[in-house]
């Protein structure tokens, strides 16, 4: 049985991180190298490392404004770091409760120069911010009613919601209808990433938090 080998860069990396892909292209191999050993991607993710995980985060980074962004639960650094890395004019925190995860993010933080980029251990239901949220993100974390009462609390009034979700995520609008009243959430909807160059494309969830 061979071993899974890493994904080939795919032509429109360059689309999407221009002059940033050289660092993308670091994080991607230090993932590759490092990932399942530390419990960050599964074995079966190297054959789709760039377009799934990478790229994937990547295709988000248009929606981000200058400000300050939190990405909750940001595990390997997806979606973090990668947008770290292709928006340096944006201020990143990275929220992460498990050590191992944030000495990885860490190391990353340095390994690869992001000055933009600060990471805080802490559970996202605890975390105590300087200062509210221009932005929150996060990926693959939990249904959108659950992650309601994670991410809107840190937003100012007026900040936005940028949810990655998978193909079912007009259903989990529409489960999630008590907590978007309950947050005082509006002009929810679905925003698809990605789809003229690539048939992996990203779902966002974006919301307007008013405090």
């Amino acid at each position: 049985m061979t071993e899974p080998q890493l994904e080939a860069e795919p032509d429109f990396a360059s689309v999407v991180l221009g002059d940033r892909l050289d660092l993308a292209r670091q994080f991607t191999q230090n993932l590759a190298k490092f990932g399942e050993e530390l419990g960050l991607i599964g074995p079966l993710e190297l054959p789709r490392l760039w377009t799934r995980h990478v790229l994937n985060s990547a295709l988000v980074s248009p929606l981000l404004r200058p400000g300050l962004v939190g990405d909750i639960g940001s595990g390997a650094g997806l979606p973090g770091i990668v947008l770290g890395i292709a928006r340096p004019d944006v201020q990143f925190v990275l929220i992460e409760p498990m050590e191992r995860r944030v000495a990885w993010l860490n190391d990353q933080v340095d390994e690869l120069g992001l000055d933009n980029v600060a990471v805080l251990r802490a559970r996202a239901e605890e975390v105590q911010l300087q200062k509210p949220l221009d932005q929150v993100t996060a990926r693959a974390v939990s249904a959108f009613r659950k992650l309601l009462p994670l991410t809107a609390p840190l937003l100012r009034d007026g900040g936005e919601l940028v949810l990655m979700k998978g193909a079912n995520a007009e259903a989990e609008i529409a489960a999630a209808s008590k907590e978007i009243r309950k947050y005082r959430v509006s002009n929810v909807r679905v925003e698809v990433l990605g789809e003229s160059i690539t048939t992996d494309t990203t779902r966002v969830v974006l919301g307007t938090v008013r405090g």
